[in-house]
């Protein structure tokens, strides 16, 4: 039984974390385990009170997170005290298991940091399982903001003004949603609430925005039916240090919220500010100990130019980042292995309307 629940966790995440001993209390948890689910509350915003034109709230709070759970978690199973002091996807045993950084803010400003942050977190997973190998596979945010936005915010919430920390997950399992890669729809920072630059002319519905390509000069751009994508078969939250260092170690970076305002010039360091509330949201990719003082690695969506290469380090215990944090499980995602090739134009591969 343990060599083929070394073998479960090797095939389900790539790179096998667990201990022998986390292995066997995996082993006992899941004999009495109950999947469950939970639908989470209303989102609920602040954001028309708001009259800080500095900084705006991209976040849409919920007071509680949905989750389908089909798993144990790993603070269930695994011993926070086992947990080594630095540990950071990014630069685990050499390896950089971390996916592209991004901009949320260009070719103009979009509010998109809810899905910048899930979509970064869930690529970094999809690249764990795959041990690391093979060209990295990012996924689309835009595919997000076109399609998230046609069911009622009050279900997932999102747009270019803001979403919730656990919408595109929520959206993603209940719609079954097949997400596409960056390569068949990439960012262009609008939602079709946007009017900021060119998004007043650009107003794409799910069914002309999940996946396309333009054949030549002349003739019309086709959504293609076939197409890399990801699903996933889970997904939760993990509220504070115990439950964020397991599922990190475990599973993979998780989306967290964040209090942005402190930090908006941060140019390095260990950031220490308490916070006052979620207003963004983040990916937290392993954390750290420097001088005593233990740290979150955390991936913003503000560029390279910004902060430590596009990250900060955040103090355990600062910028409300333990307060709301939530993970996906990949489940199928297309390889060179299971990918249905199209023509240049999509011809083979176009949607029927």
């Amino acid at each position: 039984m343990l060599l083929i629940l070394t073998l479960l966790f090797a095939s389900a995440f790539g790179v096998n974390t667990l201990t022998p001993k986390m292995q066997a209390k995996y082993r006992a948890v899941m004999q009495d385990f109950e999947p469950y689910e939970k639908e989470g509350s209303n989102v609920h915003t602040l954001r028309a009170e708001n009259t800080d034109t500095t900084h705006r709230n991209e976040v849409l709070y919920k007071e509680e997170l949905s989750a389908v759970v089909k798993t144990p978690q790993p603070w269930q199973y695994i011993d926070v005290a086992d947990m080594p002091d630095n540990y950071n996807w990014c630069d685990k045993d050499g390896v950089n298991y971390c996916t592209m950084n991004r901009n949320q803010h260009i070719p103009q400003y979009c509010g998109s940091c809810w899905a910048h942050g899930a979509i970064s977190a869930l690529g970094d997973r999809i690249k764990i399982a795959r041990d690391g190998k093979g060209i990295d596979i990012n996924l689309s945010v835009q595919h997000v903001l076109n399609c998230i936005n046609e069911k009622p915010l009050a279900l997932y919430g999102g747009s270019c003004y803001g979403g919730s920390v656990d919408g595109v997950y929520q959206w993603m399992h209940k719609e079954n949603v097949e997400l596409s890669y960056e390569t068949s729809n990439p960012y262009i920072a609008c939602s079709n609430d946007s009017s900021e630059g060119f998004c007043a002319r650009i107003r794409q519905s799910c069914s002309t925005g999940v996946a396309r390509t333009c054949a030549t000069f002349g003739e019309p751009c086709v959504e293609l039916s076939q197409y890399p994508n990801v699903t996933i078969s889970e997904y939760g939250d993990a509220t504070g240090q115990t439950q964020m260092m397991t599922e990190i170690y475990a599973r993979g970076p998780i989306s967290c919220g964040i209090d942005a305002a402190p930090i908006l010039e941060y140019t390095g360091g260990i950031a220490t500010d308490r916070g006052t509330s979620v207003d963004h949201v983040v990916s937290v990719t392993g954390w750290g100990t420097e001088n005593g003082q233990k740290f979150w690695y955390v991936r913003n969506s503000w560029g390279e130019y910004w902060g430590e290469m596009g990250y900060i380090r955040v103090a355990f215990g600062a910028l409300k980042l333990e307060q709301q944090c939530t993970y996906a499980v990949p489940d199928v995602f297309t390889t060179g292995d299971n990918q249905f090739p199209c023509y240049e134009g999509g011809e083979n591969c176009e949607k029927r309307s």
